[in-house]
């Protein structure tokens, strides 16, 4: 459905939970600084491992705000989503207990669900591996939670009192921005009129970190933890693994002018593509994802032109690089050139599902703050990545439409087309 063909659907509340950043305003300094949160994993030891490294929230849940019963109920990355979601919905200004319940929609993406959760609880019930028959009463009560993704949107459903559809999206890496996506048709075809909606992964764990070396996807630069993520850079070796969520309050953009409510940016376009092709590889043309730009900004009713900034998927693989660039400029055409383009998992690392919410704040906070956060550890470009990457340092720079884009494991591309309200098509 085009934007302007129904309801459209702003974004009126964020939250952030993020490495070096808990809340938005933290997340924001830390990428306006262009400081990087990666460092030596702490959560376990990382020694047997390839690759050592990872960005990692300095979270305490009860500082947080959540109850110890919430906190025994709760996987890491469940508890993420609820404080998230808390921040996001105090943002938006909106009296939710004042709303019809029935209205309200959750939506929340995550690629790996209740992972660290898991992994411990594995490790209590065979005492470390050592059992082939676990011990199930030293599980927690609340297992079965962790096993089943359906449990943070039913967590985020009780934290805000949300009575209408309630939805996990699992995309892989695109669950972020696709959770986004269907949240905003949900209030586009009256099926809502508030949705809260984004994304949350807490995937350092050791199963993890293996299969990620097993395929040797993530970097090895272990000796450097601060500077280990670069993407578009000549001398990558791969991603860095992060952990986070970001949520949002959507609701109807007439609606939401009616209270006076602070709008940041229209959801305008969304799009999503496969690319039937490999379960990790990527062709190097772009095409899929190129193909989701170009039916993003047509829903948008945008051109090409008109885009101001890209916030791109930037892995920091020589593979993902290299295909995006090339989608850019397959889509956007000679105006490729012209738009600055950054990576802010060169800051914050690669959180798997969580991150394409997460990049839509850094978006809309672009939009806010007139000003593109950069591309860190970004000193010798990739020949083969010959766009504007705005390396190293943060550039003032209006924006009134923005595109935030995705690749996942299992051929998933996806475009966000995020704009001011008042825009006009040039």
């Amino acid at each position: 459905m085009s934007a302007t063909g129904g309801r459209r659907v702003v974004i009126t509340g964020v939250g952030v939970t993020a490495p070096g950043g808990i809340g938005v305003k933290d997340f924001w300094q830390l990428l306006t600084d262009g400081r990087t949160a990666t460092r030596r994993i702490s959560f376990f030891d990382p020694s047997p491992f390839r690759s050592q490294i990872a960005a990692e929230a300095d979270f305490d849940a009860e500082l947080s705000g959540l109850t110890p019963q919430e906190v025994r109920r709760m996987d890491r990355a469940a508890q993420f989503a609820v404080v998230t979601a808390r921040e996001a919905v105090a943002d938006s200004g909106l009296d939710f207990a004042a709303l019809d319940p029935h209205r309200i929609g959750v939506t929340i993406g995550s690629a790996v669900g209740a992972t660290t959760g898991l992994d411990q609880e594995y490790r209590a019930v065979s005492d470390g591996g050592r059992l082939d028959l676990v011990d199930h009463e030293y599980a927690v009560p609340h297992l079965y939670n962790f096993l089943v993704p359906s449990s943070f949107a039913s967590e985020v459903a009780w934290a805000v009192g949300a009575e209408g559809p309630g939805t996990v999206v699992s995309t892989g890496c695109t669950s972020g921005l696709d959770a986004v996506g269907y949240a905003t048709d949900l209030i586009r075809d009256g099926v809502a009129d508030v949705v809260v909606a984004g994304a949350s992964d807490a995937p350092i764990s050791p199963i993890t970190v293996a299969c990620f070396d097993a395929i040797k996807a993530t970097t090895a630069r272990n000796d450097d933890p601060e500077h280990a993520s670069r993407p578009f850079d000549a001398s990558r070796t791969g991603f860095v693994l992060g952990e986070g969520a970001a949520v949002f309050v959507l609701e109807e953009l007439e609606s939401a002018r009616r209270r006076g409510a602070h709008v940041y940016a229209e959801v305008a376009g969304y799009a999503t593509r496969s690319n039937a092709f490999h379960m990790t590889g990527l062709r190097p043309d772009g095409a899929e994802m190129a193909e989701a730009i170009r039916v993003a900004l047509d829903e948008a009713r945008l051109v090409p032109e008109d885009v101001d900034y890209i916030n791109a998927h930037g892995s920091g693989t020589k593979q993902n690089d290299r295909h995006e660039t090339a989608a850019f400029k397959r889509s956007l055409g000679d105006h490729a050139y012209r738009t600055p383009v950054s990576s802010i998992k060169s800051m914050v690392g690669h959180s798997l599902g969580a991150i394409g919410s997460i990049e839509i704040a850094a978006s809309v906070l672009a939009m806010e703050h007139a000003v593109v956060p950069p591309t860190a550890n970004l000193h010798t470009p990739d020949p083969e990545c010959d766009l504007d990457y705005v390396p190293v340092t943060a550039r003032d720079w209006r924006t009134d439409a923005v595109l935030s884009v995705g690749s996942g494991f299992g051929g998933f591309q996806s475009a966000v087309v995020l704009a001011r309200p008042d825009r006009s098509a040039r």
